[in-house]
C-alpha cells in the first residue's frame, strides 16, 4: 500500500500518471512526453510545418510593432529553435528549452550554422533548478507547448511564470484553436482525465485563454495569419497567437516591499 501524496507537486506527479500509460496506436498518451517527442524529431526531413527555420509571424509582428524590444527572452518547447534563433538574431539574450534531447541537438545545429550564441538547456521547464532557469526574463515565448501540457500543469506553467516573468515582461503564446478551422481535442477538462489521453494536445477558446491567464494584461489576441510557402515567416491559421503582459511593479509609498498587485500572476 502506497501512500504517495504530502505535496502539491506529489498531486501532480500523481495526476501525471494518468497519462503516461501506452496507447493502442503505440504512443504515448499523453502525446507529449520525452520519447515521443525524440522520435518526433528524430527524421529533419519530414514534411511538418513548423520544422522549417522561420519564426511565428505574430513574433515578427511584435517587434515590428515595437510591441516587445529586444531584452532577455525565454523559449519554452523550444523544438529545432526557429523563434530562439530569431530573436537571437534580432538582439535578444536568449534561454531556449526543450525536453527532447533530439529536439535540442538539432536546435543546437541550426545555432551553429546561422552563428547566434543562445543558452540551450534539455529538461522539464518546470523542473528546472532557480540556476537553470534563473529569469528575470523580459519576453517567454510559447509556440505550442502550453496546448499539450495536461490541465493540472497549468499549476506549474502559471507558477513558472510568476517566478521568471519580469514585471512588465510579455508573454507571446501560440496554441491549438478551437472551433472551425482548428485543431486539438475539445473535451472538457474533467474527460481529459476519465479518457486519460490528450488527444494530441487541447484546443482552447479566447475567453479560456483569458480566463486562464487573466491576472495578466491582454495586449493582443487573434488568429494566427496564414503565410505562403515563400514567405520567411510561418503561419497558419489553425492557431491563435496571443500577447499578454505582466503589470509593472508599482514602487511602495511607505517604505514596505511591494506586494501582489492587480495583472500579476500568482503561482498555485
Amino acid at each position: 500500500m502506497d501512500r504517495t501524496v504530502r505535496t502539491v507537486e506529489d498531486v501532480l506527479a500523481l495526476l501525471d500518471g494518468l497519462f503516461a500509460s501506452e496507447s493502442e496506436a503505440g504512443r504515448l498518451a499523453a502525446g507529449d512526453g520525452k520519447d515521443f517527442w525524440d522520435r518526433f524529431y528524430a527524421d529533419r526531413s519530414r514534411p511538418v510545418p513548423f520544422f522549417v527555420s522561420k519564426p511565428d509571424e505574430n513574433l515578427a509582428a511584435y517587434l515590428d510593432q515595437g510591441l516587445i524590444t529586444p531584452g532577455r527572452a525565454l523559449d519554452l518547447g523550444c523544438g529545432a529553435g526557429r523563434n530562439a534563433l530569431f530573436l537571437a538574431s534580432r538582439g535578444f539574450e536568449v534561454d531556449a528549452v526543450d525536453l527532447s534531447p533530439v529536439a535540442v541537438a538539432w536546435c543546437e545545429d541550426r545555432a551553429r550554422e546561422v552563428g547566434v550564441d543562445v543558452r540551450i538547456l534539455c529538461g522539464d521547464a518546470f523542473a528546472l533548478s532557480a540556476t537553470e532557469l534563473s529569469g528575470p526574463y523580459d519576453l517567454i515565448v510559447d509556440s505550442g507547448c502550453f496546448h499539450h501540457l495536461p490541465p493540472h500543469r497549468r499549476v506549474s506553467y502559471l507558477r513558472l511564470l510568476d517566478r521568471v516573468l519580469t514585471p512588465g515582461g510579455h508573454l507571446a503564446l501560440t496554441s491549438f484553436a478551437a472551433g472551425e478551422g482548428g485543431m486539438g481535442s475539445e473535451l472538457a477538462d474533467a474527460d481529459l482525465y476519465r479518457e486519460r489521453k490528450l488527444q494530441g494536445g487541447l484546443a482552447y477558446t479566447p475567453e479560456s485563454l483569458r480566463w486562464i491567464f487573466s491576472d495578466l494584461v491582454e495586449v493582443e489576441l487573434r488568429r494566427m495569419r496564414e503565410e505562403p510557402p515563400h514567405s520567411t515567416l510561418f503561419g497558419v491559421t489553425f492557431l491563435w497567437t496571443a500577447l499578454f503582459r505582466r503589470a509593472a511593479a508599482s514602487a511602495p509609498s511607505d517604505g514596505q516591499s511591494p506586494g501582489p498587485s492587480d495583472g500579476v500572476v500568482r503561482g498555485g
